[in-house]
């Protein structure tokens, strides 16, 4: 199942796809799209619903943020090998934790905003998990059994702010529009294998990263096993997975976002996101 929201800012409405491709309003029978009504025995009782009995959405609505809220914006960082040597880091023995800002939370097609006195504004094609039901000290083996679904996710980051400033990541990767989320929450049974999607994102329509979740030094299984060590996981939160080499920060010369900048940001059986880069106003 395909779930989304659509409507305006700030009004959206839960839908989902239709067979047909077409958008059927879920508000009569779900509260928007966040926290237990993301839980997997509420997506269980979604997916009974025939949606061709419910209405279909105007064929011109904008798509928001694929969840209106999140306990928790978690991220996993350096999970590629080549994306670890471009940014000159050592490949890690454990996963790297941090956070993004909740309000960072984002539509896919919205506009990111380059920060004031941003000079290094970055992206990031990253899978990102759902989580659907509690999760404490989870096995690996059971890992999966926790995931409501999966989304893109595009990690917007300002580097300068993120390193060079000193602290932690977290206010380099927070900054309003820096999380585009969705389009869909894809339920977790229509991605069999998450260690098994292309990802990509071009900028301008060149291609700048192209990989495979194949390639992730650890893997969805073991990254909510090891999370769920150190904190329990709430229904609703996110995790966004690390990013494939291609970033702005590891080109020579580096890359970074200008205004009127477009990306597109891709992961297989998730859907394509796209993006205009604005200035701060």
């Amino acid at each position: 199942m395909k779930l989304l929201r659509f409507g305006p800012v700030g009004h959206e409405k839960p839908g989902a796809l239709d067979g047909d491709g077409t958008i059927r309003d879920l508000s009569a029978v779900t509260n928007d799209l966040s926290g237990m009504s993301v839980s997997i025995e509420a997506l269980e009782a979604l997916k009974a619903i025939d949606l061709n009995t419910l209405p279909a959405a105007p064929s011109d609505s904008r798509i928001g943020a694929c969840l209106a809220d999140i306990p928790n914006f978690h991220c996993v960082g350096l999970n590629y090998v080549n994306h670890a040597k471009e940014s000159g880091m050592e490949i890690p023995k454990e996963p790297i934790l941090f956070s993004k800002a909740t309000s960072s939370l984002s539509g896919p097609y919205d506009p990111v905003i380059i920060p004031k006195n941003s000079r290094k504004t970055d992206w990031e094609v990253e899978l990102g998990i759902v989580i659907g039901r509690t999760a404490l000290h989870v096995s690996e083996k059971d890992a999966l059994d926790y995931v409501a679904g999966y989304c893109v996710v595009n990690d917007v980051s300002e580097r300068e702010f993120q390193i060079e400033l000193g602290g932690q990541w977290v206010k380099g990767k927070s900054s309003p529009t820096f999380g585009p989320t969705g389009p869909y929450l894809v339920t977790a049974d229509e991605v069999p294998d998450p260690q098994m999607l292309q990802v990509s994102l071009s900028v301008n329509g060149d291609v700048q990263q192209n990989s495979n979740t194949s390639d992730m030094i650890f893997s969805v299984r073991e990254i909510i096993s090891y999370m769920s060590r150190y904190m329990e996981l709430r229904v609703g939160d996110i995790i966004a997975t690390g990013t494939p080499e291609g970033v702005g920060m590891g080109q020579t010369p580096q890359r970074w976002l200008q205004p009127g900048d477009v990306m597109e940001v891709e992961i297989e059986g998730l859907g394509r996101q796209r993006q205009e880069a604005k200035a701060f106003s």
